[in-house]
């Protein structure tokens, strides 16, 4: 969300503030910043984006549950729009090139807590050597082709925000297996929206690309970062992009980029 006060768009004479907030955030929710059925910011983090009181936001809310746009149950309030969520499982997976279980292919996955990488604690705002969630993944198949590993460290925010992810830090060893393959859907439930971003580098000297995932929220604080690097020669690395639809006529595209050396 981009962040607004009441200084940017001065209310309309006789129109009340709480009015103007839920005018603002219904747009906000119309374009997707905040998907479908996805769970709002909190009313405190509501009132800083906004610029206003905690009270104006609450009756901001109000007036837009009285219009059926939002709902609100125990776990907070969300956007009731029509419409296809923006990310999708299928969009996001976790980690980055995570290959599919199947037969004559072998995939593990571990947690750490520990120090992450230097490049990484630095994506991540960490100081140096503070430990933080590492995951590690590792996918081939049964013969040792179309090897993947991937890196992931969690930000302090992700730690923080999200109950399923901190419950790891406990049993985070290094060596019991912990697939994450929901992480990014306990993120959504937690109230964030994630926003990725995906580089792809050639190794020098080998037939292998490396795949730098930086994911980050609706407030762009850091939530993790993966390293992936992928033996292309045996290997072919697909993305698949959906793109919203815009009322009222969704539409989606999409795109598969392949990649070899």
């Amino acid at each position: 969300m981009a962040r607004t006060t009441p200084h940017d768009h001065p209310p309309t004479e006789g129109e009340p503030l709480y009015r103007r907030i839920a005018t603002e955030l219904l747009g906000e929710l119309r374009d997707g910043t905040v998907p479908p059925g996805e769970r709002l910011p909190g009313e405190r983090r509501l009132a800083g984006h906004f610029g206003v009181s905690r009270e104006t936001v609450r009756q901001a809310l109000e007036l837009l549950r009285h219009d059926g746009l939002v709902a609100t149950d125990r776990r907070g309030s969300h956007a009731t729009l029509p419409g296809r969520p923006v990310e999708t499982p299928a969009a996001l997976t976790f980690p980055v090139g995570a290959g599919a279980a199947t037969p004559g292919t072998v995939a593990r996955a571990t947690v750490a807590w520990e120090p992450p990488p230097p490049d990484h604690a630095e994506a991540l705002g960490l100081a140096p050597d503070r430990p933080t969630l590492i995951h590690r993944y590792r996918y081939a198949t049964a013969d040792g082709r179309g090897l993947r590993t991937a890196v992931t460290s969690f930000s302090a925010v992700a730690l923080a925000e999200v109950e399923e992810l901190a419950r790891y830090r406990d049993r985070a060893d290094g060596t019991a297996a912990a697939h994450l393959r929901r992480a990014y859907d306990w993120m959504r439930r937690a109230g964030l929206t994630l926003h990725h971003r995906d580089a792809i580098t050639p190794l020098a000297s080998t037939p292998s690309v490396r795949v730098t995932r930086r994911v980050h929220d609706q407030y762009a604080r850091p939530l993790e970062i993966t390293d992936l690097v992928v033996d292309a020669q045996q290997d072919a690395l697909v993305y698949e992009f959906t793109l919203p639809g815009r009322a009222p006529t969704p539409a989606t595209a999409g795109a598969s980029r392949r990649t070899r050396p």
